[in-house]
């Protein structure tokens, strides 16, 4: 599921990432990577808040779509 819909608070693991390489490389950068762990800690005003290796990252709402967890 797409990080947008999932909920908030639990610890999630990204399974797929359907950007494009730059953006690819962009996040994992950030620390979001295949099989790296984050959890959702809020969502609105068209972006997503997740906490991913100690630290928060501000998503937008259209990039969130394409990163996918379980």
């Amino acid at each position: 599921m797409p990080i947008v819909f999932a909920p908030q608070g639990k610890k999630l693991k990204v399974i797929k990432v359907l950007a494009e390489e730059k953006t690819k490389k962009h996040l994992e950068n950030l620390g979001i990577t295949i099989d790296s762990e984050l959890i959702v800690l809020s969502e609105g005003g068209g972006s997503v808040i997740v906490s991913v290796k100690d630290s928060r990252l501000a998503l937008d709402r259209e990039l969130a779509t394409k990163i996918l967890v379980i």
